[in-house]
């Protein structure tokens, strides 16, 4: 049994010490952060936001790499199966955790194959439309899509995402029968919508930014509980109508599952002294998004309790994929 101890006492000194050699060198060499998403979206704004300021921090470059397809998996999947040296990250959205409702299969355990780092920021989405839509709020949007079953289509950026979701939330809450149009990003989505190709989109903030005010499209209403500062004048869905809406959307941070905690609390740290920065929280402003930071544990609890939540949205809306 003494012996036994001495092992087992030998192995936990080395796990702190190869902990604490890890934390005291790192990085080593540049730091990957994944992004599970096409360019333009407001995860990848985000990410390129924090990745300038994280590598400075960190002393090492920092590489944003996008890898968008089936609502997010391929790329946290990619993450999942990375060393767990804290050098390839991962940029989540609220996705993630509604990935194992939408889909039968997942390659991987959203929580169990992750270690959380920490919330990064809160957002809203932006029911748009293009102008030909001869609709001018909520209401008109509901009464059209009723009097034209399944011939009004929202774009999301593909399937599983958040956007699918919320529109299809929308539609279960309405009782209106939406087409939904996967993209393989929320720009490409916004393109077409622009365009005329898709009248509608559950959008993230900065889209609507970079077309609402030229005209370009017309939004009707935002996703949360309150107005956001950037549309003072766009209602909420509860407001237009729409009573109990309310679907805002959260990003994190994760590593790979057994990264150690002396590596995620240097990231944690160096994280929220970043985002804390008037700097980075006027840019994050700009970007649509507000900043809203956690702990580990804490994004462990909400991740959990998210996942519980989008579990009862996607069975009420009805949305399953192969």
């Amino acid at each position: 049994m003494k012996k036994l101890l001495s092992t087992v006492c030998t192995a936990a000194l080395l796990t702190l010490s190869c902990g604490g050699a890890l934390s005291q060198n790192y990085p080593t060499k540049p730091v990957k952060i994944i992004v599970p998403f096409g360019p333009g979206g407001f995860t990848d704004v985000v990410a390129r936001i924090l990745g300038v300021k994280l590598s400075e921090s960190l002393g090492q470059p920092v590489v944003i790499e996008n890898k968008p397809g089936a609502g997010s998996m391929i790329g946290s999947d990619q993450v999942a199966k990375s060393a767990p040296d804290g050098h390839t990250l991962l940029i989540v959205s609220s996705t993630h955790v509604i990935s194992p409702w939408i889909y039968k299969t997942l390659p991987y355990d959203p929580i169990k194959a992750f270690t959380p780092v920490t919330k990064l920021v809160d957002s809203p989405y932006v029911l748009l439309t293009n102008p030909k839509v001869p609709v001018k709020n909520v209401q008109e949007f509901i009464a059209l899509a009723k009097s034209k079953p399944n011939d009004i289509h929202y774009a999301s950026s593909g399937n599983g995402s958040a956007q699918h979701l919320i529109g299809g939330l929308f539609a279960s809450m309405t009782k209106t029968q939406l087409k939904h149009v996967p993209y393989r990003s929320s720009s490409a989505a916004a393109t077409d919508l622009v365009a005329g190709v898709v009248e509608s989109s559950f959008a993230g903030v900065p889209n609507a930014l970079a077309q609402v005010p030229n005209g370009r499209l017309n939004a009707l209403a935002v996703t949360s509980a309150k107005r956001i500062p950037q549309l003072p004048n766009v209602p909420t869905m509860q407001e237009a109508g729409v009573p109990g809406y309310d679907a805002t959307i959260w990003l994190a941070m994760l590593a790979p599952a057994g990264t150690p905690a002396s590596i995620v609390n240097r990231l944690n740290s160096d994280i929220a002294k970043i985002m804390s920065s008037p700097e980075t929280q006027k840019a994050m402003y700009e970007a649509g998004v507000e900043v809203s930071l956690s702990t580990p544990a804490a994004l462990s609890q909400l991740m959990v309790s998210e996942l519980d939540k989008w579990g009862k949205v996607a069975k009420e809306a009805g949305i399953t994929l192969e």
